[in-house]
């Protein structure tokens, strides 16, 4: 399997990198290490999760996500060697807690570690932009983390084309590392605002893209049909932002491709993503180890010119 170099940064990425949201939320810890084991098995090296998943769930207070991949890295088994983690800090985990100034950084670094169970985070993530906190700031405590081995390299998430730009600025100027990569949301039915500012600077800079939502919060996984089938999931509820007909045409296009190519259609779309020249890897998320067949077909399918066509004129805003 292909690894794909992440930025200027020395990790690599396997095609496909899975989604620890789902930990705590729709995964328990046995499912999850069945899943973990399975996704590892298969090729896989990247998971990707955040200080503030899963405290969205009723009776949750953040971390769930962090924990149970740290209890499953200490089962061993060499499991923390075949594996890069990625996780993320800004988001608010309580009262006075969230943002990318120094000290809540260098605090809550601290905590991700000890959820993880491991001493370096692999990937350190902004969650999602600080206006209140100078960009400078935020570069010189990564730096910090870099140069003291807690982190080997920096992204962020959710942040404009321009606050990148800032970004990178401050970096340059002041000879610090930079972002290597950017997580937007971005799938075949959300297209426009990644495609317009984002895409071009990250050609531009040479930065690795992992995008989330790449099937649509399950959207594009097929199974969400009519109101009827809102209740599949605890997502159902989202479906009605996609259920009109420009998501109907789109869900009609990678019905085409996956009937002719013999797969489901969240593996057409998740290659959809791959074949995109500005995409490192996307970011997905399973609930059961049979759904990561999606993630092996995907892989190993090579979309022709004709069949990208059909998906983007579906698909075109």
């Amino acid at each position: 399997m292909e690894l794909r170099r992440l930025g200027r940064s020395d990790l690599r990425l396997a095609p496909i990198v899975f989604g620890g949201n789902v930990l705590g939320w729709t995964v328990d810890q046995g499912n999850a290490f069945r899943i973990l084991d399975a996704f590892v098995d298969a090729g896989f090296n990247a998971i990707d999760t955040a200080d503030s998943y899963s405290r969205f769930v009723p009776g949750n207070v953040g971390g769930e996500s962090e924990t149970i991949i740290g209890k499953w890295l200490r089962q061993g088994g060499g499991r923390r060697d075949k594996v890069l983690v990625l996780t993320k800090v800004g988001s608010e985990m309580g009262p006075g807690k969230k943002g990318l100034s120094r000290r809540y950084i260098i605090a809550e670094v601290e905590e991700s570690l000890k959820r993880l169970g491991i001493e370096t985070i692999d990937l350190y993530q902004s969650h999602r932009d600080d206006p209140d906190t100078p960009v400078l700031e935020t570069m010189e405590t990564y730096a910090a983390l870099i140069k003291h081995g807690k982190v080997r390299a920096i992204g962020c998430s959710n942040f404009t084309a321009a606050r990148m730009q800032e970004s990178f600025a401050a970096s340059r100027a002041h000879g610090l590392p930079r972002y290597e990569c950017v997580q937007p949301g971005y799938n075949l039915y959300a297209r426009a605002d990644y495609e317009r500012e984002l895409e071009p600077l990250c050609a531009k800079e040479g930065i690795g893209v992992i995008p989330y939502y790449a099937l649509a919060s399950g959207f594009l996984s097929g199974k969400y049909r009519s109101a009827a089938d809102f209740g599949k999931s605890q997502r159902g509820s989202r479906m009605s932002a996609f259920l009109n007909p420009r998501g109907l045409k789109i869900l009609g296009a990678l019905d085409e491709v996956a009937g002719n190519r013999g797969v489901n259609v969240a593996a057409v779309a998740l290659a959809w993503l791959m074949a995109r020249p500005s995409i490192t890897a996307p970011i997905a998320s399973v609930t059961s180890v049979e759904q990561l067949k999606d993630f092996t077909a995907a892989v190993s399918l090579n979309l022709t010119s004709a069949e990208i066509a059909t998906l983007d004129a579906a698909s075109a805003y």
